[in-house]
């Protein structure tokens, strides 16, 4: 069976693997998933990470709690494949008034809503995270 959605299916395994209280999920590893997940750490909202090389990469996100609660309460995937959502650098949203962050595609590569506006620059919005 084939995966329409990659991103997507990282972000669910996410979802799932704090619902069941896991201390990591194992993704598919791809440059981009790794790109995101450096963000998430950078951001806070996971521990670590680790890249599992072999026949098929892999890469094992290590979640993180705060009080019992996950860090990440919402992961939403904005930009799919059948719909793409690019957005200027005036017209990037705010997630939760700031609180949250949006991850942007960029030109210069993944950034947050906010370094993508320091930046001046605009792109695909990827997701939203809080």
């Amino acid at each position: 069976m084939s995966m329409h959605d990659p991103i997507s299916d990282m972000f669910v395994r996410i979802r799932n693997g704090q619902s069941a209280n896991k201390i990591s999920v194992i993704v598919p590893f791809s440059n981009f998933k790794k790109e995101i997940v450096i963000l998430l750490k950078k951001e806070g909202y996971i521990k670590d990470f680790f890249i599992k090389k072999s026949l098929k990469s892999s890469l094992e996100i290590f979640l993180k709690y705060f009080k019992g609660k996950p860090v990440i309460e919402i992961i939403k995937r904005v930009s799919k494949p059948g719909l793409r959502v690019y957005k200027k650098k005036n017209d990037l949203p705010k997630v939760m008034s700031g609180l949250g962050i949006s991850i942007i595609s960029t030109s210069k590569g993944i950034l947050s809503d906010k370094e993508a506006k320091k930046k001046g620059l605009g792109g695909e919005i990827v997701c939203y995270v809080s």
